[in-house]
């Protein structure tokens, strides 16, 4: 096979591959539960076909992971009002779909994906909430409703993996 031709071949099994990207600030309590719940994916559920990436407070540092997979599972922490630790599924569509406050990265994420939709690229989304009552101070443990709800989270998040194609 000529070179491009193996460039192109790993960049088609590159895209179909799944990345499950944690989004959160760990020095700040609840608000990093995204790379908690990551983490305890990574250990305990080690799935072969998914790629996994601590995405910190998002950014457009990952416009790039966001343009080589074709299906994208983001989790991370969300004053919603909802009762921490509660955890919801969000197929969102568009940067409007998703929850009207991200915690401390809120605004950057959302740019994130409208910047991907003007480029013409629309991976799949999948986003996995953990409910916080706010973002703490500096301190890298978890409330314990969030702490329990981390297994709860990865637990969902490997359903979905299993359910989906």
């Amino acid at each position: 096979m000529a070179p491009a031709t193996i460039q192109c071949t790993l960049d088609r099994a590159l895209a179909m591959k799944t990345l499950v990207m944690g989004i959160g600030n760990l020095l700040m309590g609840d608000e990093g539960a995204g790379i908690h719940v990551l983490r305890y994916l990574e250990q305990q559920h080690p799935l072969l076909s998914v790629d996994f990436v601590d995405g910190g407070t998002g950014g457009f540092h990952l416009l790039e992971y966001f343009q080589t997979y074709e299906r994208v599972i983001l989790i991370d922490a969300t004053m919603d009002g909802e009762p921490p630790g509660t955890v919801r599924v969000i197929k969102p569509e568009f940067a409007r779909d998703y929850p009207r406050t991200l915690a401390a990265h809120d605004i950057g994420l959302k740019d994130l994906l409208d910047s991907l939709y003007l480029l013409g690229k629309r991976p799949q989304i999948v986003l996995f909430t953990l409910s916080i009552a706010g973002i703490g101070s500096l301190c890298m443990e978890l409330s314990d409703d969030v702490q329990r709800a981390v297994r709860t989270a990865a637990e969902a998040v490997t359903a979905h993996l299993e359910s989906e194609p």
